[in-house]
């Protein structure tokens, strides 16, 4: 085979593997006429709560920008959500001031409106569904509703990596065999949970010394001085106490023992009866650590989690 032969096929092979793909994530369907992809969330939610779940599946809280996407979400309501749907079209950095959350004015969708409506009932209503006739309507943003998010290939093409996730954060590690992503931005554990959990992984579990030593490693990456987080020292990781003092188990059931490493730092745990949650210092060590603590924390996904019929856990 000739040099020019050679180069040509790894130069196909490259491309080929970097080429868009129309599948994003087994629980994301795509959709030709909104060239783009959708997840129906039947789970009611506050509509931050919507927002941020959208965002962290690499998606936005749908709004009808075009005629194609208001269609659509009018169809999604009128077949399953009668009394409605979140949008997202809202006004909460400033009242009556109505734009998606990906910047499009009010004034730009092809939306009508519910008789009577908008209200802005006693100036609460910040938020906008879509309701099962077609209609829309302000709502108050803390009360509950379904909700749809969309990935807009246009926006946002789908390239997938090693991880079979287009998010960048997520590193292979040969040594586990999975792929841990180090979050900066410290959330509660609650939160660190729901963050890892719509990103098609989990909070991270440690199964051996092996496993301790790589996330220690990763966490030695990240000086405190970029964490963004009231605790800086710890990580959140996914362990907890179930609500029972001492009764230390992994996020999927296991006690840490069974799951593999157990090793909590000297001195640990020191207060077993306050704090419930899983966490893990910069040594390996682990700690009970307090739930509303905002700390960084790592999420963990086998390269396949994402896929059509997968069911590892990891």
């Amino acid at each position: 085979m000739s040099l020019n032969t050679m180069l040509i096929l790894f130069i196909i092979f490259h491309c080929t593997s970097l080429l868009e793909s129309k599948e994003y994530r087994y629980d994301y369907k795509y959709i030709d006429e909104i060239n783009g992809w959708i997840k129906i969330h039947l789970f009611p939610a506050k509509w931050q709560e919507a927002r941020l779940r959208c965002q962290f599946e690499g998606a936005a809280l749908a709004s009808p920008e075009t005629l194609e996407l208001a269609l659509t979400l009018r169809s999604i309501a009128s077949e399953f959500f009668p009394c409605g749907v979140f949008t997202g079209v809202h006004a909460t950095f400033s009242p009556g001031d109505y734009f998606s959350v990906e910047g499009t004015p009010i004034a730009r969708m092809p939306i009508k409106w519910a008789p009577n409506e908008p209200d802005n009932y006693e100036g609460k209503e910040d938020c906008i569904i879509l309701q099962g006739n077609g209609t829309a309507a302000d709502v108050k943003c803390t009360e509950l509703y379904p909700y749809v998010c969309y990935r807009s290939r246009v926006k946002n093409p789908v390239i997938l990596n090693e991880c079979g996730t287009v998010d960048p954060g997520y590193s292979y590690e040969a040594r586990t065999g999975s792929c841990y992503k180090f979050h900066n931005v410290g959330r509660t554990w609650s939160r660190a949970f729901m963050a890892c959990a719509a990103e098609g992984g989990y909070l991270t579990i440690v199964n051996s010394n092996v496993e301790a030593t790589v996330l220690a490693e990763i966490f030695a990456k990240h000086p405190e001085s970029q964490i963004m987080a009231t605790i800086r020292h710890v990580l959140h990781i996914g362990f907890h106490s179930w609500g029972e003092i001492g009764d230390w188990k992994t996020i999927h059931g296991q006690p840490i023992e069974a799951a593999g490493y157990s090793k909590f730092e000297n001195g640990q745990p020191d207060s077993p009866h306050v704090t419930m949650c899983g966490g893990m210092f910069k040594s390996g060590g682990l700690d009970d650590f307090s739930c509303e603590h905002t700390a960084p924390f790592i999420c963990e996904k086998s390269p396949d989690s994402l896929y059509e019929n997968t069911k590892r856990l990891g």
